[in-house]
C-alpha cells in the first residue's frame, strides 16, 4: 500500500486514537472519525484524547472528523475500532458511503448478545462478503501510544490481505504476525475478557499469585474448549490472541474488565459500576454471549458460568469461588495430542 493512500479509523476511543497516531507516524494519510461531534471538536482543538488516552499528543496534521461523508471519501483502508455494542449501528451508517472492495480491519474484541456474532461477522452481515481482516492481540492502547514494544496478530482467510495489513501496521515497536484462523483469533481475543473479570474478582478478594495463575490456566482451558467446538484451531489459543491476550488483560492495571471484577469483589453492584464508567468493558456483555455459546456448543465453562451468575444473578463472589473449588475431581489433560 502506497503511503500516500488514505486510511480511515472509525472510533475515537483509546485504541482508535493510538492506531491513528501509529499509522500517521508511518506516513499514511489518516482520518480519525468519531460519532460524537462535540468530542471530535474537543480533540481537534486540544489535540489530546483526555478521556481515553491521557498524556498523548495527537499530531496537528492528523485529520479528525465526525462527518462520515467526508471521512469515507475514497479511502483505501478502513479500521473499525468500535466497541461491540455499537458496531452494527456505525457500520449501518457507513454502508451508504462504503465503496465495495475497500478492505476493513476489525480491532473489536467482543460478541454481540442478540446474534452471538463476533465483530467481523457483524461487519460482513451488513456489508456482505467484503475483504476483512482482524488486528488483535495483547495490546493496550496506552503502551502502543508510548511506543513500548508490542506484538499482535493480523488474521484473515485471505493471506494476501493479511500480509498487506501486516506491512501497513508493522513498525520497529509494533510487530505483527499473520494467521488464517479467523474464528480462533477472534474468539480468543473476545472470551479472555470474561476471564479478566474473574481475575479482578481474585484481586478484589485479596487472593494471591497461586489463585491468579490457576485462574488464567483454567480460563484458557475454557477458551480452548469453546474455540475448538466452534471451529477454531487449538494451536491458535496458545498464541498471542489466546494465552498472550489473556495474560495481559488479567494482570494489567489498564484492564477495564479486570477493574470491573475487582470492584464487584469489593462490594459494588454492577449497575453502579456501569453508571460510573466512561468506557466500555467488553467482558460484561460478552459474558452473556459466551454463556449462551457454551450452552449451544455444549462446552464446559464453569468459570464463565460463575461470572455470569455474579454479574447477572447477583451471586456472592466468594460463594462462586467456593463452588468452583469443590467441584468433582477431574484430570487436567482432557485430550490426547
Amino acid at each position: 500500500m502506497n503511503k500516500q493512500e488514505k486510511i480511515l479509523i472509525l472510533g475515537t476511543g483509546g485504541w482508535g486514537t493510538a492506531l491513528s497516531i501509529l499509522l500517521h507516524n508511518k506516513g499514511f494519510k489518516v482520518t480519525l472519525w468519531g460519532s460524537t461531534p462535540d468530542y471530535v471538536e474537543f480533540l481537534k482543538k486540544h489535540r489530546e484524547n483526555t478521556k481515553y488516552l491521557q498524556g498523548i499528543q495527537i499530531p496537528t496534521d492528523l485529520n479528525i472528523t465526525s462527518n462520515i461523508d467526508d471521512a469515507q471519501n475514497k479511502v483505501n483502508l478502513i479500521v473499525a475500532a468500535i466497541p461491540t455494542p455499537y458496531v452494527r449501528k456505525i457500520i449501518k451508517n457507513l454502508k451508504n458511503h462504503y465503496i465495495p472492495g475497500t478492505p476493513i480491519v476489525s480491532v473489536t474484541k467482543g460478541i454481540e448478545n442478540e446474534t452471538l456474532m463476533r465483530g467481523s461477522e457483524i461487519i460482513r452481515d451488513i456489508l456482505g462478503k467484503q475483504p476483512i481482516a482482524l488486528l488483535l492481540g495483547p495490546s493496550h492502547a496506552e503502551e502502543v501510544a508510548k511506543r513500548l514494544p508490542t506484538t499482535v496478530v493480523v488474521a484473515s482467510e485471505d493471506m494476501k490481505l493479511a500480509k498487506e495489513v501486516q506491512n501497513i501496521f508493522m513498525t520497529n515497536r509494533f510487530r505483527v504476525y499473520t494467521n488464517t484462523d479467523v474464528t480462533g483469533v477472534e474468539l480468543g481475543a473476545s472470551v479472555k475478557n470474561v476471564i479478566a473479570i474473574a481475575a479482578g474478582i481474585c484481586d478484589g478478594l485479596g487472593f494471591g499469585n497461586n489463585s491468579k495463575s490457576a485462574l488464567i490456566t483454567r480460563g484458557l482451558a475454557e477458551i480452548i474448549r469453546l474455540g475448538v467446538a466452534m471451529g477454531g484451531q487449538r494451536d491458535t489459543f496458545s498464541g498471542l490472541t489466546g494465552l498472550g491476550d489473556l495474560i495481559t488483560t488479567c494482570v494489567s492495571p489498564y484492564g477495564r474488565n479486570r477493574s470491573v471484577g475487582e470492584q464487584i469483589a469489593k462490594g459494588k453492584k454492577l449497575t453502579q459500576i456501569l453508571e460510573e464508567m466512561d468506557q466500555v468493558a467488553e467482558g460484561i456483555l460478552t459474558t452473556k454471549s459466551v454463556y449462551k455459546l457454551a450452552n449451544k456448543f455444549n462446552a464446559e465453562m464453569p468459570i464463565t458460568r460463575e461470572i455470569y451468575n455474579v454479574l447477572f444473578e447477583d451471586k456472592d463472589p466468594m460463594k462462586a469461588v467456593n463452588e468452583l473449588m469443590v467441584r468433582d475431581p477431574k484430570s487436567e489433560i482432557e485430550y490426547l495430542p
